[in-house]
C-alpha cells in the first residue's frame, strides 16, 4: 500500500517508492538521505499540518509537512531498529 508520510501511522515502516516534486525537492531530500529505495520509519506527526519525525539510518529527523506530503511510501510490515525506539 502507497501512503504519503504524513498519512502513515507511528510506528509503521516501508521504503520510499517515489518524491514528487521537482529537481530541486529531490536534490534537498537526497542531501539528508531521503531518496527512492530508502527504508524509513514514522515515529510521530503533530496534528494540523505540523512535522512528521521520523527514523533513517538509526537518526531521527524532522521533515515538514509540505515536503512529507510529497515522500512517497510503500508501507510494509518489518520493524525498523531506531534509538529509543
Amino acid at each position: 500500500m502507497q501512503v504519503n508520510l504524513v498519512e502513515m501511522k507511528p510506528g509503521q515502516s516501508g521504503i520510499i517508492s517515489a518524491v514528487q516534486g521537482g529537481r530541486g525537492l529531490e536534490t534537498k531530500l537526497s542531501q539528508i538521505g531521503l531518496h527512492r529505495g530508502k527504508q524509513v520509519k514514522k515515529i510521530s506527526s503533530v496534528f494540523s499540518r505540523g512535522p512528521v519525525t521520523i527514523c533513517i539510518d538509526n537518526f531521527q529527523i524532522a521533515v515538514g509537512y509540505g515536503k512529507a506530503v510529497r515522500i512517497i511510501v510503500e508501507v510494509d510490515n518489518g520493524e525498523k531498529n531506531c534509538p529509543g525506539r
